[in-house]
């Protein structure tokens, strides 16, 4: 499989509740996402729920709020997409609308090679 998968750890602004984050991304950021970068085959939140979630003793605090999942067909339709991002015009568009719902001082975004075990 050559699909490729992005991963964004994000953090919601302190002056939001978690309802309002999840409203805001899910009815607002969605759509404009997928309105810009129609590369992406693929898009999930992952919410976390950090209520009596296991921590290592001495682990770091949780600093995000929501797992983000960009996959797309292959590295060129990833290329693409981030070469799309970093038009002036699109990249001020997504960030304008990103200072609405998170602390982008936060955001961290990688590509990872997903394995999956045979059960």
């Amino acid at each position: 499989m050559s699909r490729v998968k992005s991963i964004a750890l994000l953090r919601r602004r302190a002056d939001l509740s978690r309802e309002a984050f999840i409203d805001y991304y899910e009815t607002r950021h969605v759509p404009l996402i997928r309105s810009l970068l129609p590369g992406i085959v693929d898009y999930r939140r992952n919410f976390a729920d950090f209520d009596g979630a296991y921590v290592n003793a001495g682990a770091a605090p949780f600093d995000f709020d929501v797992v983000t999942e960009l996959w797309f067909a292959d590295r060129a339709a990833y290329d693409r997409a981030m070469a799309r991002v970093a038009d002036p015009a699109i990249g001020a568009r997504i960030a304008a609308d990103e200072e609405n719902f998170l602390d982008r001082s936060g955001t961290r975004m990688f590509l990872v090679e997903e394995r999956i075990s045979a059960i």
